[in-house]
């Protein structure tokens, strides 16, 4: 049996988490459209691997330790941003943000679609609160 991924998920990645460990199984899975398959119990630093994995191959900017444009330079494991020699001192959102516009290069985005992405986790925040950290991040 194979089913045709629909335009809006087919490239999203899917790893199969299942309790089915015959090759038959694995098999189907991986023939209906799962890009990995993990039989339980499975090790988490594993999965994690599978994971940083397949973004690496569909979204290398998902889990490079680098982005850059131009001579803006921002690393993840450090959290340190540099334009040229010189660092840039962002607060924790500030970075979030541009780290999501690094990330997405070329691209346009709304305050309500930058509100979803880099201030998710927080409850209640005004949409001219992106307005006030891009600001913040164009500040010389």
């Amino acid at each position: 049996m194979s089913c045709a991924p629909s335009p809006e998920t087919r490239d999203i990645p899917i790893i199969m988490l299942t309790a089915r460990s015959e090759e038959a199984e694995r098999v189907r899975g991986l023939a209906t459209g799962a890009d990995d398959y993990m039989v339980k119990p499975f090790s988490v630093p594993e999965l994690l691997a599978r994971i940083r994995t397949i973004l690496r191959r569909i979204n290398p900017d998902a889990v490079a330790d680098q982005l850059k444009a131009g001579d803006l330079s921002l690393d993840r494991k450090t959290r340190r941003v540099t334009r040229g020699a010189r660092d840039i001192t962002l607060s924790p959102t500030e970075f979030r943000l541009l780290e999501h516009l690094l990330q997405n290069p070329g691209r346009v985005y709304s305050r309500a679609q930058l509100l979803d992405t880099v201030w998710a986790m927080m409850s209640r925040v005004d949409e001219r609160t992106v307005d006030v950290h891009a600001a913040a991040c164009g500040k010389p």
